[in-house]
């Protein structure tokens, strides 16, 4: 996982390149252009654990271990940045067996990534490609494809946009399951032998009724993000994966984000091992086989979740990214402050926000992600601070975990706020 200096300079100058390129790809589409003399370190290379460690922080060691402990947790990374400088990352416990976890390390992020999806339909709109208004489905949508037509069974499918997607506000319901967690069914009740692509996935989605009127409630839905992703594809004329990690991810600096895999031999370099609690029983593998899985290796079609769940990263990256798309000039926003502000604009208690969970008048955002074998919660706060925090375990409290996340995130930031070294580690000009 490390370099050694030689490899490591080589590295950072393809690295500066790569970063340079794309943002002069990216002024080419239209987009508002960008100039910066600093560039971002490669984080998952240069950040250890010891370039955290300090004596003022050994009692904040104690809290989030102790954490861990109260929750069966064997692995974590954490990274605080405040106003667009990152000031700590650090991994606690284990990565993988006999593997200590390092800042470095790129775990499962589950629902975060539709952050990450949002961010990609912003630029969209940016660029003239779409609007939040446009229409998605039937004829003169942007999935018009005559399949797709022919298996709309509700006419209130023709009023969905691409803003009620991004706002869980498109009338899809989980009473028939969540497609994106109930492929093994699926395949039962269509008799396929193979896996639904997502086109497949579509289809089945566009033959269920409606729950509700588009745009006047909301229920979380992950299909939702899976048809943005296919939106995004559509709208630029690239694959998801390359869209995003051509126009969101390597201009913020974000060089290891990947779309994660279903099994443990397809992770990637540098990803964590993924565990369940204790007393999770094996469950039916989601392909269908007849086999029995661990929950987090196999139990879930995780690479086919797309922009809702697949992507994987580290914590200082995601805070990189975050720093990319908060209004704050310290890092470059890749996206407009129009941008910014539509996807962090309040509403009311129901109403969702644009990628994020929820974002209060007060300045505080949010975004969680959970599934088997990883627990992740993004926090925003008013004073600037941003708390990136990962596990690759899961709880039996499921998406209820980021509730005490968040409330050992008040008790850290309340007693060791103040002892945080003054630096940007985003950079490589510290001190």
């Amino acid at each position: 996982m490390r370099m050694n200096k030689k490899t490591r300079i080589i590295a950072a100058a393809a690295l500066t390149s790569l970063i340079l390129a794309t943002i002069a790809v990216a002024s080419s589409f239209g987009s508002k252009e960008k100039t910066t003399t600093r560039v971002p370190v490669n984080l998952n290379e240069t950040l250890t654990n010891e370039v955290s460690d300090t004596s003022a922080l050994k009692g904040f060691d104690r809290q989030v271990k102790d954490y861990m402990t109260f929750w069966g947790l064997r692995g974590v990374s954490l990274s605080v940045m405040r106003n667009d400088s990152l000031l700590y990352s650090k991994g606690y416990g284990w990565a993988d067996e006999k593997e200590p976890m390092e800042p470095g390390h790129i775990m499962r992020m589950a629902s975060v990534s539709k952050l990450i999806t949002a961010v990609g339909i912003m630029i969209l709109q940016e660029r003239g490609k779409l609007t939040l208004k446009d229409q998605v489905f039937g004829p003169g949508g942007i999935l018009d494809d005559s399949l797709y037509n022919a298996a709309i069974a509700d006419p209130r499918y023709l009023k969905i946009t691409v803003e009620d997607l991004l706002r869980h506000k498109g009338g899809f319901s989980k009473k028939g399951g969540d497609p994106m967690f109930s492929t093994r069914w699926i395949m039962i009740q269509n008799r396929w032998k193979e896996v639904p692509t997502k086109e497949q996935l579509t289809e089945v989605q566009l033959g269920r009724q409606l729950n509700f009127e588009p745009g006047t409630w909301q229920e979380y839905s992950n299909f939702g993000y899976l048809a943005l992703s296919m939106v995004i594809e559509k709208a630029s004329g690239m694959s998801y994966e390359d869209f995003i990690q051509e126009n969101v991810l390597r201009p913020a600096g974000c060089v290891n984000f990947k779309i994660g895999g279903n099994y443990y031999a397809d992770k990637h370099p540098g990803e964590t091992r993924y565990y369940v609690q204790k007393d999770d029983e094996p469950v039916e593998e989601f392909n269908n086989s007849g086999r029995k899985v661990t929950r987090s290796y196999g139990g879930n079609n995780v690479t086919g979740l797309l922009g809702a769940g697949a992507w994987v990263g580290s914590t200082p990256e995601l805070a990189l990214l975050v720093a990319s798309i908060d209004g704050k000039s310290e890092v470059p926003d890749i996206i407009s402050k129009e941008s910014v502000d539509a996807m962090t604009e309040y509403f009311d208690p129901d109403t969702y926000s644009l990628g994020w969970n929820d974002t209060k008048p007060t300045g505080e955002w949010t975004r969680t992600g959970t599934f088997a074998g990883t627990s992740a919660l993004v926090k925003y706060f008013p004073d600037g601070e941003c708390w990136v925090f990962i596990s690759n375990t899961s709880t039996y409290k499921g998406p209820g975990l980021a509730k005490f996340t968040t409330e050992l995130f008040e008790k850290l930031r309340s007693r060791y706020s103040d002892k945080f070294p003054k630096r940007n580690l985003f950079y490589d000009d510290n001190d």
